[in-house]
Parts: structure tokens; C-alpha cells; sequence
């Protein structure tokens, strides 16, 4: 009797010791206890160059024979550049960061400091998960020591881009458990700034729904992972934010047509449909559109209980990552045409008084799709080094234009200055 007494207390004991674990995995306290009234960007993170300690070969993320980037970034802030096959206007060869540099992550949180974009989601691909390569986790890495020097919000992004058929998501659960034990993404050492939403930690899952993609939403263990980042005693207690295609709710247009994502959106926190490419300033009244899919997207989910958070993008450019990509298709330059920032400016607007009380801005560093907000070059290379590589200016404005209107909006987000539908002109008197 004594021994059972015994082994019961120690029974008692240790389940007392595990749910302290489970408690404490996690970070209570955070600069960033909501996601509402932030606008927060996508930040791909996998640019490369050639001399910058990785096994790259080339300058820049894709084919390293021939450019797979539509805009330039503006390198002049860089701590470490690399030269590449290009020429500039002035003969001299152009040059490119690379984003394995800590110094490049570390500029980069400076800026969203700088101009007030409020934080980002790091990208986690299927295939880096898979690989559990170093030179991601370690970009990750001095993101979130960056997030916490300058104090901004970040969270992680899992795409499931790279996903074949025959896989599933554990290898997903597997990596969360790295990130949370290994790199602290949700307890940083310093300042604490992990993304939370209902005193949950966000994680976002990225990419169900999309026809285009090579696996069934219904046999990929989908339900499982989202059960794991929701109710694991240990890893879970998670917001789950789950990126859908624009026509999620009609299950329509870029969207499977089966109803078994609306079981698997329901099961989540925060819906973000995808809208790159899906709205243009060259269709009339695209833009009332956009209105009108965000008002009733806004409905299904509060009729639902989940959370909204609209896209926004300031342009799109897909030609020369088409070159290679896509031989028989090639797109053309900035197709999406950007405006000097007015149709961005719709888009955050429109959002806004919508009813949206958070944004997702595509991209932070996305220069293959020229969607990047940070700072980027009006003067590209001109000697291209593979046929057909055209690089697109950014229309005569200043470099940092982008980052400057993502940091108004945020601004009226917050309800610190009123919202205007005309676009705020850049280095006015206040």
C-alpha cells in the first residue's frame, strides 16, 4: 500500500512538473500581444551571393546563370555587398546583399523601425524544413535577435511550397518543436516580440486551397498539424493563421472547389486570402472590387468566429524569373504597374475602411515578383548578362517610398492620424 501510495505521488509530481513545462515553453509577455492594429509584411529571406559563405554560386536567389529579380534593391546602406555579372549606367558592376549576412537582416528590422512597419512573418519553406538547412535557420536566427533590438513584431510563416505528393505536414510538427527548442522564436532572449493574437503565439500555415499545387488538401495531415500547433501541451496553445487563395470563400476563380477547406479554415484563428495578381489598377473598378470581396469576407468570418487580415501589395513584375521559369510564357514588365505607390495606396485604404483592423503586405524583400516595399533602386543595371533580362525602375520615386506609406498606414491603422483615401505625398510639412 505504501508503494502505490508512493508511486501515485510521484505519479502527481511529475505530471505537475510537465504541465510547468507546458506552461512556461512559450513566453507569456510580449510587446505584441495582438495582431490588431499592426500591419506586418512577408519576409522571404533567401537571397544569396557568391563569396557570402553559403554554397551559393550566383548573386541572387533562382537560376544563378541568368537574374531571377525584377527590381534591384538600392544596396547603398549595406554593410556587406557582392558584385555581380551586371553593369550599372557608369560602367561599374552593379552589386547585391545577401540576405545570409546578419548585417543585411540587422538593416532591414532598422528600417521597419525607422518608418514604422510594424513587424514581419519569417518564411519557412516545406523544403528548408525538410533539409533543416543551416543557412535558413540561421537567417531566422538573426531576424528574431534583429525583431528584438528594434523591437519588432515577428512570427513564423510555414509555406508549404515544395510539398510533393506522398508527403504529409509532420515534418512541420518536428520543425516547430526545433524552432520553439533550438532558435527560442517564442521566448527571444532579449525583448520579447513573438506575434500574439488572443494571448496566443501566431504560427501561419501557407498555401492550402491552391489547384496549382501538387497535393490534396484532404491527405497531407493538414487537421493533424493544425491540431498539434492548437492543443500540444507542450508546443501548442498557437494562433493558427491560415493562407488561403483570394476566392477562399467562394471556393471559385484561384480556388479548389472542394468544401473541405472551409472545414479546415474554421478549425483555425486568422484567415489571409492571397491576392497578388488577383486586383490590378489597369481593370476598372478592380479596386470596388476588392472592397466588396474584403466587406463579405469580413461577414463569413465573424459569422464563423475567426479573424480577417486582408493582403496588400504595391505592384507585381514577373519577367525575368519568367525567362527561365516559364520559357513559353513570358511575362512582361511591372505588369501590375505600381504608380509611384497610388495603387499600393488603394489597396491599404480600401482595406481599411473595409473593416480590416490588420494587414498582410506581400512582400517586405520580394524583388523575383517585384513586390518589395524596402528600398529599391530607380537607377537598375543596364548591361544585363542573359538575354532578354530587363530590370524595372521605380517610376522617378524616392528609394524608400514604399517603406514611408507602409509606415502612413500603420499609422491610421492605429487611428493615430485619420484616414485618407488620396495617396500622402512623401516629405510634405507636417
Amino acid at each position: 500500500m505504501i508503494r502505490l501510495k508512493l508511486a501515485f505521488l510521484s505519479w502527481i509530481v511529475l505530471c505537475a512538473v510537465y504541465t510547468v513545462q507546458a506552461q512556461n515553453v512559450h513566453s507569456k509577455t510580449t510587446l505584441y500581444p495582438t495582431y490588431k492594429g499592426l500591419v506586418m509584411a512577408g519576409y522571404q529571406g533567401w537571397f544569396r551571393a557568391a563569396g557570402d559563405g553559403t554554397s551559393a554560386r550566383g548573386y541572387s536567389y533562382g537560376n544563378e546563370k541568368q537574374s531571377s529579380i525584377d527590381m534591384w534593391p538600392d544596396v547603398t546602406e549595406y554593410e556587406k555587398t557582392y558584385e555581380t555579372p551586371f553593369k550599372n549606367a557608369d560602367g561599374k558592376p552593379s552589386r547585391m546583399f545577401s540576405s545570409a549576412d546578419k548585417s543585411t537582416v540587422d538593416l532591414h528590422f532598422k528600417w521597419m523601425q525607422q518608418y514604422g512597419v510594424d513587424g514581419v512573418f519569417m518564411q519557412r519553406f516545406y523544403g528548408n524544413v525538410k533539409a533543416r538547412d543551416k543557412e535558413s535557420s540561421a537567417i531566422i536566427q538573426n531576424a528574431f535577435e534583429a525583431a528584438s533590438k528594434y523591437k519588432r513584431a515577428i512570427a513564423v510563416m510555414y509555406d508549404l511550397s515544395g510539398l510533393n505528393p506522398g508527403e504529409d505536414c509532420s515534418a512541420i510538427i518536428e520543425d516547430w518543436k526545433y524552432m520553439v527548442d533550438q532558435i527560442k522564436v517564442t521566448n527571444q532572449s532579449g525583448t520579447k516580440t513573438y506575434l500574439h493574437e488572443n494571448g496566443k503565439p501566431v504560427v501561419c500555415i501557407w498555401g492550402a486551397g491552391f489547384p496549382d499545387r501538387p497535393y490534396n488538401i484532404r491527405n497531407i495531415g493538414l487537421d493533424r498539424l493544425i491540431d498539434f500547433l492548437k492543443n500540444d501541451p507542450v508546443y501548442g496553445g498557437c494562433a493558427v493563421m491560415l493562407g488561403v487563395p483570394n476566392s477562399w470563400r467562394t471556393l471559385r476563380a484561384d480556388c479548389v472547389s472542394d468544401p473541405y477547406l472551409h472545414q479546415l479554415i474554421k478549425q483555425c484563428d486568422i484567415v489571409l486570402p492571397w491576392a497578388v495578381q488577383r486586383y490590378s489598377p489597369l481593370l476598372h473598378n478592380d479596386i470596388d472590387r476588392y472592397r466588396d470581396d474584403i466587406i463579405d469576407d469580413i461577414k463569413w468570418c465573424r459569422e464563423n468566429n475567426l479573424e480577417y487580415v486582408p493582403c496588400v501589395y504595391p505592384g507585381f513584375s514577373w519577367h525575368n524569373l519568367s525567362l527561365h521559369a516559364f520559357p513559353d510564357d513570358i511575362k512582361p514588365n511591372a505588369s501590375i504597374p505600381r504608380q509611384g505607390g497610388r495603387f499600393y495606396w488603394q489597396m491599404m485604404s480600401t482595406a481599411m475602411s473595409a473593416g480590416a483592423s490588420m494587414l498582410y503586405v506581400a512582400m517586405f524583400d520580394e524583388i523575383n515578383e517585384g513586390t518589395a516595399i524596402f528600398k529599391v533602386t530607380d537607377h537598375p543595371p543596364v548591361t544585363p548578362a542573359g538575354n532578354g533580362v530587363h530590370f524595372t525602375d521605380l517610376e522617378g520615386v524616392p528609394s524608400d517610398r514604399y517603406l514611408w506609406l507602409t509606415g502612413e498606414a500603420a499609422k491610421m491603422l492605429k487611428r493615430e492620424k485619420p484616414l485618407v483615401f488620396k495617396m500622402p505625398v512623401q516629405g510634405a510639412s507636417k
